[in-house]
């Protein structure tokens, strides 16, 4: 109950942020909480300039880090908020006035134990950037490291837990709303959420991320990673070597630096297949704000605060659909979704599957052989989403951020050669990973592994059925009439005959297959 009222009246403040920037039209879309609605548009009939979406960023600004982070999140569901809105979000800059210099001075002493005369020789009183969660000062360690030091906000953490609690009450009314959201699964949306955002708020958990990033590309100097100091970080602080280079997007720097555009594009598409496909490791807020081009003409990365994860199956399966695509087969693009789960498994109350092959088909085709700026992905990504609503498909949330970066890269291959397409750049990488991975030689591999695996665990399966035979024999095992009858009267070891058949069988499968494989 009480939750509730405070829920309302959190919500009653944050309507009237909204209608002061003439904002209301994502409450209004999404139908939540209609009195309150209503009497905020009464109350203010303010009619600001700009889209919905640029003036719900303005907005989300005005009403601090979590919503800023909320508005950021949210670019990822044009399914949910719409084209325009996702587009004007995912552009939301996540700037804030920064605090004081003494503030985040008392903050690194209090996390690292030691004054800061010990841990740096210098430094600087303002700040170099300003976020909703941290803001970063440039120092000299006492060994004389040129560092980035960056430093938790304070009382970010509280605000976002008062803030959480408004945000799952929210998507608890949407679900009860309409079955169309429930479809959407906007509780789960929250928890993600939260989930990204906890991680994000702790800056150890950053500097692992950024440690085994530089890991997976370590010996690979197209990927530059700074390097954490790990005695100057903590929870709250995060110092890492200081990096530079020239902003992702700017053309005309990068041309007056003598870079070869194109190759600058080849190296940053193959870094994304590769964290994406070789690793299922990747970072989750690419914009060109976090990826500069050094002197060499290698790609510099910083804030690792988001980042994807995509499990072996997952990457599979993403491949077996490339595949499929590829090769135009929209019959097993279609099977492939629905062995992944993507898609409910046909019934009498649902499409046929070359219904939804047919589908897919629509919205492939016309883009074959474009090139990438005679495509929309916008609208390429809204006739998925719609596609997904006819036909039942869950969200998945695990692939959310990574569309989000396929936007992001596409919009910085956009603005720095509008006719090439990015993804064809890594074509070579892409043809060897599908023959590695998902070829006939890898499946015979797959299968193998998986024999293998039943074969190591052979002497545990043993075991436990000569256990079981021994209580049966004895009297010690409790069965059913009809159990016991099977395994009593001597047919017992008719069972470890056929246990150890069917094992052996399975291992010398294995070993065929790994042979077949070796070969």
């Amino acid at each position: 109950m009480w939750r509730t009222i405070r829920s309302f009246l959190r919500l009653l403040a944050i309507a009237r942020a909204l209608a002061r920037h003439d904002a209301l039209a994502p409450l209004e879309l999404a139908g939540i909480a209609r009195p309150v609605v209503q009497l905020a548009r009464l109350v203010s009939r303010r009619r600001a300039e700009g889209r919905p979406g640029q003036k719900l960023a303005r907005a989300l600004t005005d009403l601090g880090p979590s919503f800023i982070k909320l508005g950021q999140f949210m670019s990822t569901r044009a399914d949910l908020i719409g084209e325009e809105v996702a587009h004007d979000l995912a552009e939301l800059q996540d700037h804030l006035p920064p605090f004081e210099s003494a503030e985040a001075r008392r903050i690194v002493e209090d996390e690292l134990g030691q004054p800061m005369a010990v841990l740096f020789a210098r430094f600087d009183e303002v700040p170099l950037s300003a976020a909703s969660i941290a803001q970063v000062h440039l120092a000299v360690t006492a060994e004389g490291e040129e560092v980035a030091v960056k430093v938790l906000r304070p009382g970010v953490e509280a605000a976002f837990e008062r803030d959480l609690a408004l945000f799952y009450w929210l998507a608890e009314l949407a679900e009860r709303a309409s079955a169309r959201f429930r479809r959407l699964k906007p509780v789960a949306l929250v928890r993600l959420f939260e989930e990204q955002v906890k991680i994000e708020m702790n800056l150890s958990m950053e500097a692992a991320a950024a440690d085994e990033l530089a890991e997976n590309f370590a010996g690979d100097t197209t990927y530059n990673v700074p390097p954490v100091d790990w005695q100057r970080t903590s929870r709250r602080v995060l110092t890492a070597g200081r990096v530079g280079g020239i902003p992702m997007d700017d053309r005309d720097a990068l041309i007056r630096a003598g870079h070869d555009i194109d190759a600058v594009l080849e190296k940053a598409a193959n870094i994304f297949f590769k964290q994406v496909f070789r690793d299922g490791f990747f970072h989750g807020d690419q914009h060109p704000g976090n990826m500069f081009v050094d002197t060499q003409g290698n790609i510099v990365a910083v804030d690792f605060g988001i980042m994807g994860r995509l499990d072996r199956q997952t990457r599979y399966f993403l491949a077996d659909m490339l595949l499929a695509l590829l090769d135009r087969d929209y019959q097993q693009l279609a099977e492939v979704h629905v062995e992944a789960g993507y898609l409910p498994k046909p019934t009498a109350d649902t499409p046929p599957l070359p219904v939804f092959a047919q589908a897919l088909r629509s919205v492939s085709e016309p883009i074959f052989g474009k090139p990438l700026h005679e495509i929309s992905f916008a609208r390429l990504l809204g006739q998925l989403f719609q596609l997904s609503e006819s036909f039942d498909m869950e969200v998945q949330p695990q692939l959310l951020l990574l569309q989000k970066n396929m936007m992001m890269a596409e919009g910085v291959s956009r603005s720095l050669r509008p006719e090439l397409n990015t993804w064809t750049l890594a074509q070579p990488l892409i043809a060897e990973w599908m023959r590695e991975n998902r070829g006939p030689e890898a499946r015979v591999r797959e299968g193998a592994e998986s024999l293998l695996h039943i074969a190591r665990r052979l002497p545990e399966t043993l075991e436990r059925i000569e256990t079981i035979v021994e209580d049966v024999q004895s009297g010690g095992l409790r069965l059913d009439a009809r159990a016991a009858r099977a395994l009593g009267g001597g047919r017992a070891n008719g069972w470890l005959k056929l246990a150890l058949g069917v094992s052996a069988t399975a291992l010398a499968l294995g070993a065929a297959a790994l042979a077949v494989a070796i070969v």
